[in-house]
């Protein structure tokens, strides 16, 4: 098991699943077949020409079922950018180097390392436990998870907590090693908002220039100060931060702690207000005609509980002269940390690290959670790995030179190992 994680790793690696790109078909199939020799049988879909997801379901003792779900695809990667090429899945210095080493590729491997496992000791574990590799979670999801729960509701039957990525690693806090454990996430409101004027030369004086009317717009909404909103999952995670630390953290003014705290701060850092930062500008075909139309992207995210106050503050800030429709909204999901679901995840980490002080988290961006918690999975980013301190691992998502310690991917074969094969306390 030891050695076949990283081998698996590099495998997933090689297979290019650039998103957008030719599609993750080959790396689908990859995943099928190693399910396939250990006894698990694949159901492999497509949701265009070459999307490709696969959902595996195992046996265990218990019907209610939990879902283990994560991306084949990964973000454009430029070579010439890289130490090590980030299609090669070269494993050196320890680590496994590529594109989706961390995000997530790491993550799948360690989940394909264990259930290869299990077939060779007969294992079985405590519940069913319900496998999905999908596609497009760089995007939309909209060929992947949203695809698989529109179409084959089917495969989830059963499942009532989910788990994936982003959460369950070590931040190196003070000496502490803290794992923060995601709870929820910011909902998604990519907006692409547009300005009409009227068209006209450009020597003239503009009657009403739809270039000039957009900039206005975008400098109000890039110059707001979205005010800090302390939501449920936070404030535990502050908590949580307090009692580690062995200090207060001044909830009035968490902008300014989180800079104190260092590391500890970026747990929170970006998970205490709303965003909207633009991101794409289109407008004009010559340099002297006005354009009768200006658009531009924004990338939007909203904290669970506040989406109708965001929205309404996009609409002032834009104002009455500019439109916006939505390229993709998602809600803000969230799930319990007050179960034995949510213990059990901190148990399992513990066991393997017993230096290990696991914390409730709320990511910043966004995961495949959002299509799941649509049809009521609760879902928990989840994708144990211990760290070294010097290991930026937050600047490897989407970075350059992404890599993932050997050890790391180890130690989170035994923590999935113990999370699904140990019988739940009485």
């Amino acid at each position: 098991m030891a050695g076949e994680v990283s081998s698996i790793c590099s495998d997933l690696i090689r297979f290019d699943t650039t998103n957008p790109g030719s599609g993750e078909r080959p790396a689908a199939e990859y995943v099928a077949g190693l399910l396939a020799e250990a006894g698990v049988e694949p159901v492999v879909f497509e949701s265009a020409r070459h999307r490709t997801s696969v959902v595996a379901r195992i046996p265990g003792d218990s019907p209610e079922a939990l879902l283990i779900h994560g991306h084949l695809d990964v973000v454009p990667a430029e070579p010439a950018d890289w130490r090590i090429h980030p299609f090669s899945g070269e494993i050196t210095g320890g680590c496994v180097w590529g594109r989706g080493a961390v995000d997530m590729k790491g993550t799948l491997s360690m989940t394909l390392a264990l259930v290869r496992d299990w077939a060779r000791r007969g294992v079985r574990p405590t519940r069913d436990v319900v496998l999905a590799f999908l596609a497009d979670e760089e995007a939309t999801g909209e060929y992947g998870a949203r695809h698989a729960v529109r179409r084959h509701r089917e495969l989830f039957d059963g499942c009532t907590e989910a788990i994936s990525e982003s959460g369950g690693y070590s931040v190196e806090v003070q000496g502490r090693r803290v794992y923060p454990i995601a709870v929820g996430e910011r909902g998604t409101a990519w907006m692409k908002v547009t300005a009409h004027g009227v068209a006209g030369h450009g020597s003239r004086p503009a009657a009403d220039n739809a270039v000039a009317e957009l900039c206005h717009a975008l400098s109000r909404l890039a110059a707001h100060r979205w005010p800090v909103r302390l939501t449920p999952g936070v404030a535990a995670l502050v908590t949580s931060l307090e009692e580690i630390l062995g200090e207060r953290i001044d909830r009035d003014h968490l902008e300014r702690e989180a800079e104190r705290l260092g590391r500890a701060g970026t747990l929170f850092a970006a998970q205490i207000r709303n965003s909207a930062n633009p991101t794409m500008l289109q407008a004009g075909y010559k340099v002297n005609v006005i354009p009768g139309t200006a658009t531009a992207h924004v990338d939007g995210r909203f904290l669970p509980g506040y989406r109708e106050e965001f929205l309404e503050t996009i609409d002032r800030l834009l104002g009455p002269r500019i439109t916006r429709e939505f390229v993709n909204l998602e809600e803000a999901p969230s799930a319990p940390l007050d179960t034995p679901f949510f213990a059990r995840l901190g148990a399992a980490v513990v066991a393997e690290d017993e230096e290990a002080r696991p914390v409730p988290y709320v990511m910043s961006g966004g995961t495949d959670a959002k299509s799941f918690a649509g049809i009521g999975i609760r879902g928990y980013g989840f994708a144990p790995l211990r760290l070294s301190s010097d290991l930026d691992y937050f600047g490897m998502f989407h970075g350059v030179d992404e890599r993932v310690p050997v050890e790391g991917l180890e130690f989170g074969v035994r923590v999935l190992d113990r999370l699904l094969t140990s019988p739940a306390p009485a």
